[in-house]
């Protein structure tokens, strides 16, 4: 009988995406077959300590973990968790936003040699950083939306006219983000992006269609696109955090309304994007489309929400991988990539 794969699904988090990370991981262990896994869960709270689950997240959304058994990292462990992280053959990092998806748990991974599903550590903190991101994908012929930088001491500038966007540089899940209309909007909007990040985006406006593209593979062969899907805000003037997670909240349209010849740019420009930031695994790229055709870049997640009617599950089912085999695969590369780099010599 082949030996059953030990995986450690990591879930909760820091982040303001906490809750959604919890959901997203109780999605991802329905799915795993126990025929072939054996799970360990790890539900981090808000606090940041670290809890070992017996097999399953009890946890209800917008709880924490009890707190023992517990540790804060770095101190060392005094009841199992990081001895149970290296005991496993592979961890999923089932984390959204900063503390989880920006680099640091990857790693934190990399230094305990534990293969893991997703970007490595440069590819994570690289997309999470939205203005060096940009930057990346504009050095890389991969046309973005542009923007201007507001870091700390900075005059409070907006060089586009109006309506802008203004973000955190690193945040996800449209938190903290604002659609700015006017002069008068702008001070207020780059105040409450600053309470989650020292540096401010003000990025230009983009008419066109929200159209998102998922990504999946590591180096060799080279990665796949999804079907792309179009994001219909119903409701919502533009894709905030309640079009993207309130019932009935947006729509997904797959394929969208667009020419053959346009579909496949975004496909190819998600891809392009995804080698750009030096991704693996899996990645979900979120576009405008023009009016006349032209397909720009507006940010890449390394870990999108990954319930089984996220966007990111439903492209890939429409693309013909159903959601179980997503995660078999994404198993899969994570170990051929560890396998594969076990050979570089340091």
């Amino acid at each position: 009988m082949t030996r059953r794969l030990r995986v450690a699904l990591l879930a909760g988090g820091r982040s303001s995406e906490h809750d959604i990370s919890l959901a997203s991981a109780r999605s991802v262990l329905a799915a795993l077959d126990p025929a072939r896994y054996d799970v360990v869960s790890v539900a981090i709270g808000r606090d940041g300590r670290w809890a070992l689950e017996s097999g399953a997240f009890a946890l209800a959304a917008g709880s924490d973990p009890k707190p023992a058994p517990a540790e804060t990292l770095p101190v060392p462990a005094e009841h199992g968790t990081l001895a149970a992280l290296g005991a496993v053959d592979v961890v999923l990092p089932i984390l959204h936003g900063p503390f989880g998806e920006d680099g640091t748990v990857q790693g934190l991974l990399e230094l305990a040699g534990i293969p893991y599903v997703g970007a490595g550590v440069a590819g994570s903190a690289l997309a999470m950083d939205k203005d060096l991101f940009k930057k990346v994908m504009r050095d890389s012929g991969i046309p973005v939306a542009r923007h201007h930088t507001i870091r700390q001491g900075d005059e409070v500038e907006n060089p586009y006219g109006y309506p802008v966007f203004v973000k955190p540089a690193r945040l996800g899940s449209s938190v903290g983000i604002s659609k700015v209309h006017d002069e008068s909007e702008l001070g207020p909007a780059v105040a409450l992006a600053r309470r989650h990040d020292e540096k401010v985006l003000v990025e230009e406006f983009v008419r066109g269609m929200e159209v998102e593209c998922g990504v999946l593979g590591n180096r060799v062969p080279p990665p796949i696109a999804s079907l792309p899907g179009r994001i219909d805000t119903l409701e919502h003037e533009w894709y905030d955090f309640e079009s993207k997670y309130a019932t009935d909240g947006m729509e997904l349209v797959i394929p969208p309304e667009l020419p053959q010849a346009t579909i496949e740019l975004v496909q190819q420009r998600a891809v392009d994007a995804f080698v750009a930031g030096d991704c693996e695994g899996l990645a979900r790229v979120d576009f405008f489309v023009r009016e006349d055709g032209e397909v720009v870049v507006n940010e890449l997640n390394t870990m999108p929400g990954f319930t089984d009617t996220s966007v990111y599950a439903k492209l890939f089912e429409a693309s013909g991988i159903p959601y179980a085999e997503l995660l078999d695969r994404l198993i899969d590369l994570a170990l051929e990539r560890a396998e594969r780099r076990s050979k570089l010599e340091y």
